[in-house]
């Protein structure tokens, strides 16, 4: 990067920030990325005991709540109100903001799903890229301006935050903020995606987390080999949802896996799995799993998944169908995707039993249309120009080079709120109607005593 000094981008996610001091771009923790570790430099940070203990009672509960289906909307604004208040707590942090603000900073990178990260930013008055880790949804408004009568109210926990850290007459607007980003990083592309017009600042990079595939340990190559006519299925729920899992869930899933022809590789605790529980002849359970390498292996069927993105993209990269047990999150959004797209079927957790769990794997092997699909998106991903890499370092050294992506973003969003919401053309046009109305009453008036006139001449 010819012209420009040190370069120092900033990571920000709870509870830690993560610092990058070269001018490489080339990591992103937020999206797990991370190359040449000994450029970084972390600042430790954690929350006060007691907002840390209850922010872990929030996700806990939010969580056992969408195993058993009763995931509502309240469940996620009492985790925002939680996230509000550690928020609080960073932003106190003066020893943590001193230090960003002695950094050398030409751009801060961020997650848009954590507001916090937009305050911090605001806070330090430096231009930034927002990260969006999931796909697009409702044709993709990365960043568009709301319609009035919308105000989000994952917002509102945020409020008296903004309150205590920014002063009366400099205190932002959070749901204007994502409408400074220079650029928007989306964790997908349009082989998940659908179709949608996107702002020009608007950089898709689904597959950046793409690993090489490694040769697979020899216990699990002497585990597929025994299935080497009938292949397997590998089943990953993720680390967090896996510890979650009932009993009655674990006995249904397993005596639904018992039903098949296929070994079954699961990545699962094992030191959670219930010892009452036989598990199934053709199972094997692993406490971690290298899910890149095995979807890449030959002998896979299907990949029974939560759906997260991470997973869907892998899947994708691979060109493997899928079974999506969405819980929460963007888990069932993604699963929209790929029921949508043919890349998969998608089977609520509630309605998980033996057979049910049985007949879907078989239906998605045995269809071969969710193979071609799965396939296709894969050439989709892998054929493109450039590598989702080379479009996140380029796009970064363009808005370095130009020193911002003013040029990339709508004039919308430096408009008047009169002019963005063509408030002047509807009061014109409403004044025109109205004006209209009254000189036809008029007329109508006139032509009427006119007529009446007339009439009585005649009775005269």
């Amino acid at each position: 990067m010819a012209g420009l000094r040190m370069l120092n981008l900033l990571a920000f996610f709870l509870p830690g920030i993560l610092l990058l001091e070269s001018a490489k771009i080339m990591t992103i923790h937020i999206l797990g990325l991370i190359k040449e570790r000994k450029l970084y430099k972390v600042l430790s940070w954690v929350p006060h005991e007691d907002n840390q203990r209850e922010y872990h009672k929030v996700t806990e509960f939010l969580l056992q709540e969408s195993f058993h289906g009763r995931e509502n909307f309240n469940h996620y604004v009492k985790l925002y109100e939680s996230l509000g208040t550690l928020c609080s707590d960073l932003l106190s942090s003066e020893g943590i903001l001193d230090s960003l603000r002695n950094e050398n900073t030409d751009l801060i990178i961020l997650d848009s799903v954590d507001f916090c990260s937009l305050l911090i930013a605001e806070k330090l008055g430096k231009p930034f890229v927002c990260l969006f880790p999931v796909a697009l949804d409702n044709s993709g408004k990365l960043g568009l301006a709301s319609p009035l009568s919308h105000v989000s109210v994952y917002y509102l926990p945020f409020d008296n935050t903004i309150k205590q850290h920014f002063a009366e007459g400099s205190r932002p607007v959070l749901s204007r903020l994502p409408h400074k980003a220079e650029i928007w990083f989306v964790n997908s592309d349009f082989a998940l995606d659908f179709v949608c017009p996107l702002f020009p600042n608007t950089i898709h990079i689904g597959g950046l987390l793409d690993k090489p595939v490694m040769p697979l340990p020899q216990e699990l190559e002497d585990f597929i080999a025994k299935f080497e006519k009938s292949g397997f299925v590998l089943v990953s729920l993720g680390s967090i949802l896996s510890s979650f899992q009932s009993q009655t869930l674990l006995e249904e899933m397993n005596n639904g896996f018992s039903l098949l022809p296929q070994g079954v590789i699961w990545s699962f605790q094992s030191s959670l799995w219930p010892k009452e529980l036989k598990l199934a002849t053709n199972v094997k359970i692993m406490d971690w799993i290298p899910q890149n390498d095995l979807l890449a292996h030959p002998g896979i069927c299907v990949f029974v998944t939560h759906g997260g993105i991470n997973s869907v993209n892998e899947a994708i990269q691979h060109g493997v169908p899928i079974v999506g047990i969405p819980v929460n999150g963007d888990q069932p959004t993604n699963m929209f995707h790929v029921e949508a797209k043919q890349l998969g079927i998608s089977l609520p957790v509630i309605n998980i039993t033996a057979e049910t769990l049985a007949l879907k794997v078989k239906q998605v092997i045995e269809d071969k249309r969710y193979k071609s699909a799965a396939v296709a998106a894969s050439i989709i991903r892998l054929s493109q120009p450039l590598t989702p890499e080379q479009r996140l370092v380029g796009w970064i050294h363009h808005i370095l080079q130009t020193k911002g992506a003013e040029h990339l973003r709508p004039y919308a969003f430096q408009q008047p709120w009169t002019e963005f919401h063509l408030l002047i053309i509807f009061l014109f046009l409403l004044g025109f109607t109205l004006g209209t109305l009254w000189l036809c009453g008029k007329l109508l008036s006139l032509l009427t005593q006119w007529l009446k006139g007339p009439w009585k001449l005649k009775k005269m």
